[in-house]
């Protein structure tokens, strides 16, 4: 990613829970983050997004761009493990930063997470009020975090 280009880089949140994803978008926004973001509402959408052949209305990457994923683990279709599993695998994907994004705060997921590759694991709190300063932070962390395009080795 050129320095100083941080438009460039489109967050995407892969999220069941409607409430909670608007939360994400609000909290990420009020932070001051005014990147693209792109939502999924299961698993198998984010993976459709890397790797369904391009048809009908729903966003496809794009090589050049930069990304990084905010991923739940507890989703339909496909739990957000497998596509960590799968993103980290891929020689193309495997330098994308991918987020945890869960209420699981089990010490054998979190293991297992950091050893597929996840960038970072944030316990999403019960409580309202901890949830939405935990996602101001985070959105200030993402202000300045560098991310690769998906074509950088």
């Amino acid at each position: 990613m050129n320095s100083g280009s941080k438009k460039e880089v489109t967050i995407l949140i892969a999220e069941d829970d409607d409430g909670h994803a608007e939360l994400i978008r609000d909290n990420l926004n009020d932070a001051g983050l005014r990147n693209p973001i792109i939502r999924f509402r299961n698993g198998q959408d984010a993976l459709d997004f890397f790797y369904a052949p391009p048809a009908g209305t729903a966003p496809r990457r794009e090589h050049g761009r930069a990304y990084m994923m905010l991923l739940d683990i507890r989703m339909p279709k496909v739990d957000g493990v497998e596509v960590l599993r799968r993103i980290k695998e891929d020689p193309e994907l495997k330098n994308m930063p991918v987020i945890m994004l869960t209420t699981t705060d089990d010490p054998r997921e979190i293991r297992n997470c950091y050893s597929l590759g996840c960038s970072c694991y944030v316990t999403k709190p019960v409580d309202y009020e901890k949830f939405t300063e935990m996602l101001t932070r985070l959105g200030l962390f993402l202000l300045v975090v560098q991310v690769p395009q998906l074509d950088e080795a």
